[in-house]
């Protein structure tokens, strides 16, 4: 199972990308985040007719959507959000006892707390999914760096949003002993692993970035990551966007149901 989550940063403005991105990789869980657009902007050639879809829209601003393609489990996704969603910021899909979620934590700058009482109802909404025998993974923007390695050192500076110790802990709570950091997990020592870079300076020519999306899933499921791939580097052919592409592949058991 390949999934693969993006934020576009505008749907409308990558939707040539993304057609050329999905018809390359062809990955069986997609999950966009800041579409920035209503669910009558989202364009045509967009809607995949092989995938079932949540398009969980917020004119202009935020916005996320899963893709689950057809034929991937026995049953159809059963699609929602859960209670604690601000802005279209989540939406998750249930097959069987599997959990697939996209999500676009706020960036804090303009409401510090709301993204600290958003990553709060996050990984308590994560760790009752594991009290209650599912699994889950869990993929999108956090717009958190977990740790120093997860920021080029010309870009570390102790206080910004996104470095906080703060925000750091929260994330740590939202993985606790359930969830996996799948691409750390896989790359343990890459101190060159970043998924956003500020667009000046040619900034993402130099890979001098910021890693800030994430596959999150559950141990028992991390523990088959049969490959990780960060698609984009620093030389992406959607290089149109200020974040990357990221994409790992998660084998199953067995089809869920």
């Amino acid at each position: 199972m390949k999934i693969a989550t993006w934020n576009v940063n505008g749907i409308r403005a990558r939707q040539a990308q993304l057609g050329e991105w999905l018809a390359r990789d062809r990955p069986d869980v997609v999950c966009l985040q800041e579409l920035k657009a209503e669910l009558g902007q989202i364009p045509e050639q967009c809607k995949l007719e092989d995938y079932h879809v949540l398009w969980h829209c917020l004119r202009a601003y935020s916005g996320v959507s899963l893709h689950i393609r057809k034929g991937l489990f026995d049953s159809e996704p059963a699609f929602s959000h859960p209670e604690f969603d601000m802005e279209s910021r989540i939406v998750q899909a249930e097959v069987g006892k599997l959990v697939l979620a996209s999500v676009y934590v706020p960036n804090g700058g303009k409401d510090y707390e709301a993204k600290v009482g958003f990553m709060r109802r996050l990984a308590s909404w994560a760790k009752q999914l594991h009290e209650d025998g599912r699994e889950l993974v869990l993929c999108g923007d956090m717009n958190i760096t977990r740790t120093d390695m997860d920021v080029h050192p010309k870009e570390r500076k102790p206080g910004v949003i996104g470095q906080r110790p703060e925000e750091r802990e929260l994330f740590e709570a939202l993985l606790g002993e359930h969830l996996v950091d799948v691409g750390r997990a896989l790359d343990p020592d890459n101190a060159n692993l970043f998924t956003w870079w500020a667009p000046w300076r040619n900034l993402r020519q130099r890979n001098i970035g910021w890693r800030l999306d994430y596959i999150l899933a559950s141990s028992s499921m991390a523990s088959r990551a049969a490959a990780r791939t960060l698609r984009c580097g620093s030389s992406c052919s959607l290089a149109t966007s200020p974040e990357c592409s990221l994409q790992s592949n998660l084998s199953r058991k067995a089809r869920a149901r």
